[in-house]
């Protein structure tokens, strides 16, 4: 029997804790689907969420993160057309220049007030969650589809 699973992925909110306003990371996918998208990627295979998480932010970003927390899961079925995926949403920290490598067209800071579109999968979702938690304290409700 061929079992059918969702695939586990990462996305990590990267703030720059070495800028006044703090502002988050996020990279233009030169892949599609086209638009910008928190850092994140598939989870490989014997490697850990927190490996993962780490890894993808070093292949899109240039930088290396402290993670502070892991944030939320979304499951959503139809939160990526290419397949179900979940996504283990992760909070870091990081200081320097991120620079865009792998298969992340550019890379720009962004505060809230400014988000670019398009924004690709659930992001914008996981965005206004976040900001949300940042500001007032509250996780995201669980809901169902």
């Amino acid at each position: 029997m061929a079992y059918r699973n969702p695939a586990p992925t990462v996305d990590i909110v990267i703030e720059m804790g070495d800028r006044p306003d703090r502002p988050i990371v996020l990279i233009e996918r030169q892949n599609p689907p086209h638009g910008w998208a928190l850092p994140g990627g598939f989870v490989d295979y014997g490697e850990s969420v927190e490996t993962a998480a780490r890894r993808e932010a070093q292949e899109e970003t240039c930088l290396e993160i402290h993670l502070l927390e892991q944030f939320a899961v979304y499951s959503d079925p139809t939160r990526d057309d290419r397949g179900h995926t979940l996504s283990i949403v992760f909070l870091a920290i990081a200081t320097g220049t991120p620079r865009a490598a792998d298969d992340a067209k550019a890379v720009k800071l962004f505060v809230p007030w400014e988000l670019p579109r398009p924004l690709c999968f659930d992001h914008e979702r996981i965005l206004r969650d976040y900001w949300h938690y940042r500001h007032y304290g509250q996780r995201p409700r669980l809901t169902s589809p």
